[in-house]
């Protein structure tokens, strides 16, 4: 039921949170973001308008302007709240040299949201991990459906430092709820998030594909994925706000799986006149590049693992049909092509 106490989400101009913003807004409610500049709110509001049809005052939509590294404003900007939707985590394209600039912001940042939470009263709070810190195990399993009873592993070989950070943010939650149970905690574990932006201001899940279309690798590795829809993902946020029985659970968002040769493929069915690579390399040769390369040593443990993650608790808990993985791969591809970003 939508409220005119505002749902507080962070990092408001993020990918998945604009989605969220929006379906807030759709279904009536008052939301408050956070950003990290006035250009940002500026951009997040200019786009919601567009997506309704009309404007929006500061009591339909406002900010706060907050960093995840600095405690400045955060209890403020909580304050008046009812509800706590914590998006905001960092994710990059390539890993950095130093784990701890990834780790850090997601880790203090669940933190701080969380203390500015309960110090404003705010108990319900529903925060976005990801399946990184459901799927990789030490060691890497052959085979396997992995579902919310699992956690990665930080001490994994495949265990890369974007999946260290939200391991380790999501355990710092549920480690903060378990001392604080006055609140009440529901975590989304979305897969690899595709669909279609909200406007051209994309991030990583984005530039992975322009990568595939614009065929800058010759050959793919034997990697499987967690696909889901952007706007699924929102939907599982939103919808846990009316549903009290998910207060206290994970709930993976992933529609189905692909390998990266079938993403290739699906991408290549959709645009045939495009040059996508689709030829799988052995495991040998991205072995013998890991040893040069930094990025590609991350992937080498999970080459060749047929290793999954079921939303089928998502599908039961919130009803969800989700968007099958080819069209949410599809609708991010022609969002890239129809907006002129793939030259």
């Amino acid at each position: 039921m939508a409220s005119t106490t505002p749902v507080f989400v962070t990092g408001a101009s993020g990918f998945i949170a604009r989605h969220i913003v929006l379906q807030l807004l759709q279904k009536g409610h008052v939301v408050r973001g956070s950003v990290r500049s006035e250009a940002k709110a500026a951009h997040v509001r200019t786009t919601m308008e567009k997506e309704l049809g009309d404007p929006l005052d500061e009591d339909r939509l406002s900010f706060a302007l907050l960093d995840l590294k600095d405690d400045a404003g955060w209890a403020d900007a909580l304050a008046g709240t009812g509800v706590l939707i914590h998006t905001a985590s960092p994710f990059p394209m390539t890993m950095p040299k130093d784990e701890d600039d990834l780790i850090r912001p997601a880790v203090d940042g669940t933190l701080r949201a969380l203390e500015a939470a309960q110090s404003a009263g705010v108990n319900r709070v529903v925060m976005t991990s990801s399946v990184v810190a459901v799927v990789y195990q030490n060691p890497m399993p052959d085979h396997a459906l992995m579902t919310e009873a699992n956690w990665s592993d930080p001490e994994s070989p495949a265990c890369h430092a974007y999946a260290k950070s939200k391991t380790l943010a999501e355990r710092a939650a549920w480690k903060y709820v378990k001392v604080h149970p006055e609140i009440e905690l529901t975590v989304i574990n979305p897969g690899f998030v595709m669909g279609p932006p909200l406007d051209d201001d994309f991030g990583t899940s984005m530039d992975f594909v322009k990568r595939v279309l614009g065929g800058k690798d010759p050959v793919v590795p034997r990697l499987k994925l967690d696909i889901v829809d952007v706007r699924d993902i929102a939907r599982m946020h939103v919808a846990a706000l009316s549903k009290p029985e998910t207060v206290g659970e994970r709930l993976i968002g992933v529609s189905d799986q692909m390998w990266l040769r079938q993403f290739a493929d699906c991408l290549r069915g959709a645009y045939p006149d495009r040059r996508i690579a689709r030829r799988e390399a052995p495991d040998w040769v991205f072995r013998a590049l890991g040893i040069f390369d930094k990025a590609i040593a991350g992937i080498v443990p999970a080459l060749g693992k047929d290793v999954g993650s079921s939303g089928s608790k998502a599908r039961a808990m919130l009803g969800m049909d989700f968007i099958p993985a080819e069209q949410a791969v599809q609708a991010a591809a022609g969002f890239l092509i129809e907006r002129g970003h793939m030259g």
